[in-house]
């Protein structure tokens, strides 16, 4: 498999999201992160968008709820290379019915190497890398070779 480049700008595009029950602890996070992510293009989906901009009081580009098919417009922005970047704190303990719409939206991460968290942690780590501060070469694996044998 050959990979192709693809820079993510020191001013990234981080899309966050999190299930009813994670709410409270994305905004928590959020806040004590606000100088951090006040640096970046947010955008997040239905109601955790609206709570963000309270919360940060900062301009948040809203999607629609998840549900409703915010988590796809995040997938086709992934797919169109508009995010840099997924904070998804979900609900692993409660079923979601746009279920498939959240695998396909992780796959999508890991098809376009995109950076993302699903927990505190690791959005902790993520906030803390220097990369967030830099530009920085992504290498995009080259899945062509992939349609070729299918045809």
């Amino acid at each position: 498999m050959s990979m192709q480049p693809r820079k993510i700008l020191s001013r990234k595009r981080i899309a966050l999201v999190a299930h009813d029950n994670r709410k409270a602890e994305l905004m928590d996070w959020a806040y004590y992160n606000r100088t951090t992510l006040s640096r970046h293009q947010l955008y997040g989906t239905g109601t955790t968008g609206k709570m963000l901009e309270e919360v940060l009081d900062q301009s948040v580009t809203k999607l629609l709820s998840g549900p409703l098919g915010g988590d796809q417009q995040i997938g086709a922005m992934i797919a169109e290379e508009r995010i840099d970047l997924l904070i998804f704190f979900w609900d692993p303990m409660a079923a979601q019915p746009h279920d498939p719409d959240i695998k396909a939206l992780l796959r999508l991460c890991v098809v376009w190497n995109i950076p993302m968290a699903c927990n505190r942690a690791t959005a902790d780590f993520l906030l803390t890398s220097p990369l967030m501060y830099e530009d920085y070469d992504a290498r995009q694996v080259d899945y062509s070779g992939y349609l070729k044998r299918k045809m």
